[in-house]
């Protein structure tokens, strides 16, 4: 059973930085793919960063590009999202997501776990 749990949310002014960190459990093959959507009221779900055990290749909005980073422990069990220079636009329920499709194309479809997501506010 795949469990991903979030942690790392919380309030930041703009400009400012956060860290959120997925703990990830209970994969069973090392062909997967791992990252982060991220979901604002009235919005639809969006792929922000994503990372391919498969092949080792990396996805990032075209937002986010140059201000977040996406990074793994040693050991694969934490899958990170470090953001700086964050933006009210920024503003959303931030969700881990895992896929055995080894995918890291940005569509909500193709991955089967989700955590139970982090709020991520920008505001000043």
């Amino acid at each position: 059973q795949v469990q991903l749990v979030e942690s790392g949310g919380g309030l930041v002014q703009p400009g400012g930085s956060l860290r959120l960190s997925c703990a990830a459990s209970g994969f069973t093959e090392n062909y997967y793919s791992i990252g982060w959507f991220r979901q604002a009221p009235g919005e639809e779900r969006e792929g922000v960063s994503l990372f391919s055990n498969n092949d080792g290749s990396t996805y990032y909005a075209d937002a986010v590009k140059g201000r977040f980073t996406i990074s793994r422990d040693s050991a694969g069990n934490k899958v990170y999202l470090q953001m700086n220079s964050l933006k009210p636009d920024d503003t959303a329920v931030y969700y881990c997501a895992a896929s055995t499709w080894g995918t890291v194309t940005p569509d909500s479809k193709f991955f089967e776990y989700w955590g139970q997501g982090t709020q991520v506010t920008v505001s000043s």
